[in-house]
C-alpha cells in the first residue's frame, strides 16, 4: 500500500509517495497546476504501486480540479484537513517548510488518522450546487450590509434627527420611504452616492431573496426529512447538506461528529475524567451545527429540556450546548440518510455466540444477512 500525498497551490501541485508500512517517503514529484499535468501524476503514481490512496488536504478551489480528475478515473482519495498536518511537519527530522515537505506530513497525518476515518472524497453532485448557492449569497450578504452600513452614514449626515431602526434599509417598506425622500432633496454628491447605494442594496436584496427560495426548492427535494426538523430553517439545512456533500461517505455518525469538530476529545490521565473541545474539523459545518443547536433550545421542547438536564447536572451553558450539537451530528446523520428502511438506527453489540440478521431492501429484491 502507497500513501500519496498531494500538497496543491493555484500554480503548482507537490505529490509524495510513502510506504504505508514504514511511513518512509519513496519519491516526490512537482508538476504544474494545469489539467494536462494530471495525466503525468497518475502515470508517475502507477509507477510506484498498484494498490494506493491519494491523500489530498482539503483546499476546496484549488485541489478541486486534480480531486476531480482522480476520481473520474477510479482512484481512491481521502481528504485530510490542514489542521491535522502541523504535528507531522513539527515533528518530522527535517526541518523546514516546503512543498514536498508538506506532501510528505499530509501523507503521514492520513496514515496516523487512519485512511479509513477520513472522508473519502467523491465526484460532485446536486449537493455542490447547494454549497455553491451557500456562499454566493453569503458572499452578497456581506457586501449588503456593508452598503447599508455606508448608507446609514450618509443618511445621518443628511438627516440627523431621522431613527433608522436595525436592518430596516432591507425592508422594502423603509426603502420606499428612503427612495422617495432622496428625490425630493436637492441633489448633492452626497445625495447621489446615496441614491446610488441605495440602488444596489435593493438589488442585491432580491438577488438574496431569490437565492433563497431556489435553496429552499432544492433542499425540500434532496433532504425532505431534514428540512422538516423542527428548528432547521432553509439556510441551515443548505448549509449542513452542502458541507456534508454525501453522507454515504461517513460510514457512522462518530465520523460525521469528528468532521465537524462536535466530538469531545479524550483528555483524562489518572483519576481525573474530562474531555476537551475539538478545534478542528470542518469549522463551516461545525457553526451550522450550533445555529441549529441554539435553535433548537429555543423552539424544541426536547432539546430544551435535554439542555437543561445538563445544566442541572454542573455544565455551563455553552458545555450544555456543545453537549447537544454532538447529540445533533448524530441525528443529522440519520435525517439524511438516502433510504430510512435500510438504515440501522442505533450499533447494537454483537455477542459471542449471538446471531445477528440484518435486512436490506436490493433492486432485485429483500436481502437477509445472517
Amino acid at each position: 500500500m502507497v500513501v500519496i500525498g498531494a500538497d496543491t497551490h493555484k500554480r503548482s501541485h507537490t505529490v509524495a509517495a510513502v510506504e504505508a508500512a514504514s511511513g518512509r517517503m519513496l519519491a516526490e514529484r512537482t508538476v504544474p497546476a494545469q489539467r494536462r499535468s494530471f495525466e503525468t501524476l497518475l502515470t508517475w503514481a502507477r509507477a510506484h504501486g498498484s494498490e494506493r490512496v491519494w491523500a489530498i488536504e482539503d483546499c476546496r478551489h484549488v485541489s478541486g480540479a486534480l480531486e476531480r480528475f482522480l476520481l473520474a478515473r477510479g482512484e481512491t482519495v481521502v481528504r485530510v484537513a490542514p489542521t491535522l498536518t502541523v504535528r507531522e511537519r513539527s515533528t518530522a527530522r527535517e526541518r523546514g517548510k516546503s512543498d514536498a515537505i508538506d506532501a510528505v506530513a499530509i501523507a503521514r497525518a492520513a496514515l496516523r488518522e487512519g485512511l479509513d476515518t477520513l472522508p473519502v472524497a467523491q465526484l460532485a453532485g446536486p449537493e455542490l450546487d447547494v454549497r455553491l448557492l451557500v456562499d454566493h449569497r453569503e458572499r452578497l450578504v456581506a457586501h449588503r450590509t456593508a452598503l447599508s452600513n455606508d448608507l446609514r452614514w450618509h443618511l445621518h449626515d443628511l438627516w440627523p434627527e431621522t431613527v433608522i431602526p436595525p436592518r430596516a434599509l432591507i425592508a422594502r417598506g423603509w426603502q420606499t420611504r428612503v427612495a422617495a425622500r432622496l428625490a425630493r432633496a436637492e441633489q448633492t454628491a452626497r445625495v447621489r452616492i446615496a441614491r446610488d447605494e441605495l440602488r444596489r442594496v435593493r438589488e442585491l436584496t432580491r438577488t438574496i431573496n431569490d437565492l433563497h427560495a431556489e435553496l429552499a426548492a432544492l433542499v425540500a427535494a434532496l433532504a425532505p426529512r431534514l428540512i422538516a426538523e423542527r428548528g432547521c430553517g432553509v439556510l441551515t439545512a443548505a448549509k449542513l447538506l452542502g458541507e456534508i456533500a454525501d453522507v454515504t461517505r461517513f460510514a457512522t455518525d462518530a465520523k460525521l461528529a469528528r468532521t465537524a469538530g462536535s466530538a469531545p476529545i479524550p483528555a483524562s490521565s489518572g483519576r481525573t475524567q474530562r474531555h476537551r473541545l475539538d478545534h478542528g474539523g470542518n469549522r463551516q459545518l461545525n457553526c451550522a451545527l450550533h445555529r441549529l443547536a441554539v435553535t433548537k433550545g429555543r423552539l424544541d421542547p426536547e432539546s430544551a429540556a435535554y439542555l437543561a438536564r445538563r445544566q442541572a447536572e454542573g455544565k455551563t451553558r455553552r458545555e450544555a450546548l456543545r453537549c447537544l450539537k454532538r447529540h445533533l451530528a448524530r441525528r443529522v446523520w440519520h435525517l439524511l440518510q438516502p433510504d430510512p428502511e435500510t438504515t440501522i438506527p442505533t450499533r447494537t453489540p454483537i455477542r459471542p455466540g449471538r446471531i445477528l440478521t440484518i435486512h436490506c431492501n436490493t433492486p432485485t429484491g429483500r436481502l437477509d444477512l445472517t
